[in-house]
């Protein structure tokens, strides 16, 4: 059973950085493609930064790319998420997910429909 655990959320002001960390367990972590999606209250679930499994390369929404950076480590089988720059409309619920095999094209990797596995979600709130 393949089980996404995140943390690092919390409160943190406009300008600040925070680093969230989605460790993995089950399954085999260099297989997978890893991703972070955010959702706030009413919204869908919104796409954020991807790992690819073949190589590495990653992708990132418009909306964090220079401000965000997804990286992962293989030994402790965990993906982060460096966040810094923050801003007020940053504030949601961070989710990591991850892919196996078969895998998803890559003109799909910022929907939230295909991936197989989900974390509980960490809070980010970024407020003065």
């Amino acid at each position: 059973q393949v089980q996404l655990v995140e943390s690092g959320g919390g409160l943190v002001p406009p300008g600040g950085s925070l680093r969230l960390s989605c460790e993995v367990s089950g399954g085999t972590f260099s297989r997978y493609t890893l991703a972070w999606f955010r959702q706030t209250p009413g919204q869908e679930r919104e796409f954020v930064a991807v790992f690819r499994y073949n190589g590495g390369r990653t992708y990132y929404a418009d909306s964090v790319k220079g401000r965000f950076t997804i990286s992962r480590d293989t030994a402790k089988n965990t993906v982060f998420l460096q966040m810094n720059s923050l801003k007020p409309e940053d504030t949601a619920v961070y989710y990591c997910a991850a892919d196996g095999p078969p895998y998803i094209i890559l003109s799909a990797l910022a929907s939230a429909d295909g991936y197989d596995y989900w974390g509980q979600g960490t809070q980010v709130t970024v407020s003065s």
